[in-house]
C-alpha cells in the first residue's frame, strides 16, 4: 500500500522542483548574459557631469544653429534610436541627442523621475556643452516634457519641434502605466527568455546589424532598470502636472503628426490645437507609425530646415 503513495510523492515533488529549477536556471543565465552583455556595449559619444553624476550625449554637424533631441519613454538607446534623424539634420545644423539619465550610456539615478527633474538634468547636460541658445526637438512624452522646460527656459529657446510628441489631455496620459513585478521578471531572466523567443526585431530596416544589435544590448540593460521604471511610474503625474500648460505664445512649434495613431483619440485635432496656441505654430502630418523619425527622417529634416528658416524666433531675454 505503501507503493503508490511514494510515487504520488515523487510525482509532486518532481512537479514542484521543475518551475524552481527552470526559474533557479533562467535567473543564473541573465545574471551571466547581463554581464557579458555590459562587456560588448561600444561606447559612443561623451560623457558630461549633472548632478553628481555622467550624462551621455552625441554631438554631431557644426551648423550656426543647434537643435536639442530628447527621446520619448522607453527609448533605451535615444542617440542610437536619432541615428536616421541626425544623419538627416547634421549637414545644416549642430545635432545634440541627449541620453537621458537611465538610459544609452548615460548613468542610473535614484532621483525621482518627474518632469521638473528631468528639464533641469537635461538643461544642466546641454549647458556643459557650452550651448544656451537652440531648438527643442523631441518624440513623444518629450512633449510633454518640453511644456515644462519652456516654462523654465523660454528664453534660451529658438523652437520646439515635435515628432508625434504627446499633448496635455490626451486620452490615456494620465493613467498610470504598471511597472509592479517587472524588475523581480527582469531579475528572474523571466523577460530576456521571452524577449528571445518573440524574435522581433523593433524597427526592421531602419538600421543596420551592427547597430541593432547594440540597440537590443542597450534595450536589455535599460529597458526594465530601476530609473526607466521610475520614469515609467511618475509619468502619469507627470502628464497631470502640465494639464492646462500652453508653450510660450512667442515660441515658433512646429509639430509632426503620423497619420497611423490611431490608438489615441483625436490625436491630429489635439496638435491642431497646440499649434493654433503660439503666433507661429504647424501641423505636418506623415504617413507612418509612432517612430516618425525610423521611417520620415528626410521629409523630418526637410521640414524642419523650412520651417526654422522662416520663423522669427524669440528675441533672448535680458539678463
Amino acid at each position: 500500500m505503501r507503493k503508490p503513495f511514494t510515487i504520488a510523492m515523487v510525482t509532486v515533488a518532481v512537479v514542484v522542483a521543475l518551475p524552481v529549477l527552470l526559474l533557479t536556471t533562467t535567473t543564473v543565465v541573465n545574471l551571466v548574459a547581463t554581464q557579458s552583455e555590459r562587456a560588448s556595449i561600444t561606447a559612443y559619444g561623451e560623457r558630461v557631469p549633472v548632478d553628481g553624476k555622467e550624462m551621455n550625449v552625441v554631438v554631431s554637424g557644426d551648423g550656426p544653429e543647434t537643435i536639442v533631441l530628447l527621446p520619448g519613454l522607453g527609448t533605451a538607446a535615444p542617440a542610437r534610436d536619432f541615428q536616421p534623424l541626425i544623419a538627416g539634420l547634421d549637414d545644416t545644423h549642430r545635432v545634440i541627442a541627449v541620453e537621458p539619465f537611465g538610459t544609452g550610456l548615460s548613468d542610473q539615478t535614484d532621483v525621482p523621475r518627474t518632469a521638473e527633474n528631468i528639464v533641469s538634468e537635461v538643461h544642466e547636460a546641454v549647458h556643459a556643452l557650452g550651448v544656451d541658445r537652440y531648438v527643442l526637438m523631441g518624440h513623444s512624452i518629450a512633449g510633454i516634457y518640453a511644456l515644462a522646460y519652456s516654462a523654465a527656459y523660454a528664453d534660451e529657446l529658438i523652437a520646439f519641434v515635435g515628432i508625434d510628441s504627446s499633448v496635455p489631455q490626451q486620452p490615456g496620459g494620465e493613467e498610470p502605466i504598471p511597472t509592479e513585478g517587472i524588475g523581480a521578471l527582469r531579475d528572474l531572466g523571466i523577460l530576456r527568455a521571452l524577449s528571445w523567443l518573440s524574435g522581433e526585431d523593433p524597427a526592421p530596416g531602419v538600421f543596420d546589424a551592427a547597430t541593432a544589435e547594440q540597440m537590443q544590448l542597450l534595450s536589455t540593460q535599460n529597458g526594465t532598470a530601476p530609473t526607466m521604471l521610475d520614469e515609467m511610474a511618475h509619468a502619469a503625474t507627470n502628464f497631470s502636472a502640465v494639464r492646462d500648460a500652453e508653450f510660450p505664445r512667442t515660441l515658433p512649434v512646429l509639430l509632426f503628426v503620423a497619420d497611423d495613431n490611431g490608438d489615441v483619440e483625436g490625436w491630429l485635432d489635439l496638435h491642431r490645437s497646440q499649434a493654433a496656441s503660439v503666433d507661429q505654430g504647424r501641423v505636418v502630418v506623415l504617413d507612418g507609425e509612432h517612430y516618425l523619425h525610423h521611417t520620415q527622417s528626410p521629409a523630418i529634416a526637410r521640414e524642419t530646415d523650412g520651417f526654422l528658416a522662416t520663423v522669427s524666433a524669440p528675441a533672448p531675454a535680458a539678463k
